[in-house]
């Protein structure tokens, strides 16, 4: 198993924390003077056998200047060199895993041939994974989420005839389980998986950086907040009761964290970088 950093781009710090103040999300997330925050999108590899799994592709890179201008991308990571670094090849994927189909998770799925002028699969031998009430949510956008639900990135995968559905059986299709989260958007799949007797939790838009673990500190990008924060209460106490190791996927500083209980609700206990975990 191996992070695979896709890259780093910026959001507006005040939308990735709602009705929290600056003065307070600032003291974990600091913003720069356009009030900016760091982001990464961080995306996890799994190698099982014959089978090798991506979740989530990042940004890709087939939008426009002006589009990625939005996002202020910087750094040197690429979803290519990451694999590479690791000894595999965008061919080798077997399975591609979708949380849910935002631009920045699900973008690197579709890609332009070498002239620009087709859109093609990126991970030609791949199956494409979501889920049904999800595709159907991002296929007919609510005016909230629209300009999150890229065409583009989303109605190739079906044409070129990559799309699977994950069921109830999510564990014998792919391979791990699946925790559905309706809060950020609807039915948002949270992979989980137990890998060298230890289980992590694929976190995506549940808990993006370890300054969401509070409660109240909830997205404003979120459909549902109020269902984030019961969502979100609930997994922080089982993930503290058995130690799960949450993987971060926008957390530009930290790659895995544990919590714990205190007098104050479920916090930050420990972070990690992936191999000081996992062999």
């Amino acid at each position: 198993m191996y992070p695979i950093e896709t890259g780093n781009f910026k959001l507006d710090g005040g939308a990735m924390f709602g009705v929290v103040p600056k003065t307070i999300w600032q003291k974990t997330n600091p913003a720069d003077a356009n009030n900016l925050i760091d982001m990464s999108m961080r995306c996890l590899l799994i190698e099982d056998g014959n089978r090798l799994t991506l979740i989530d592709t990042g940004l890709g890179d087939k939008q426009s200047q002006k589009f990625f201008g939005y996002y202020y991308l910087f750094g040197d990571f690429s979803l290519d060199a990451s694999l590479a670094k690791h000894g595999f090849h965008r061919d080798d994927i077997t399975d591609v895993f979708l949380t849910h189909l935002h631009f920045d998770h699900c973008g690197g799925v579709i890609a332009f041939n070498q002239a620009k002028t087709i859109l093609q699969p990126a991970f030609k031998n791949a199956k494409v994974w979501s889920n049904e009430a999800h595709w159907n949510w991002a296929t007919e956008p609510n005016p909230r989420e629209k300009a999150s639900f890229l065409t583009e990135n989303i109605l190739p995968i079906q044409q070129n005839g990559q799309l699977n559905f994950v069921q109830q059986n999510a564990k014998d299709q792919i391979g791990f389980d699946v925790l559905l989260m309706d809060g950020h958007t609807e039915k948002q799949m949270l992979p989980k998986i137990t890998y060298q007797d230890k289980t992590i939790v694929f976190m995506a838009d549940l808990l993006p950086t370890v300054g969401h673990i509070p409660l109240p500190y909830v997205m404003g990008y979120d459909t549902r907040p109020l269902i984030t924060i019961t969502e979100k209460a609930a997994f922080l106490k089982e993930a503290a009761d058995k130690n799960y190791y949450l993987f971060l996927e926008h957390d530009v500083y930290n790659e895995l964290c544990t919590v714990k209980h205190t007098e104050k609700g479920v916090r930050l206990h420990q972070t990690y970088k992936f191999t000081d975990i996992f062999n």
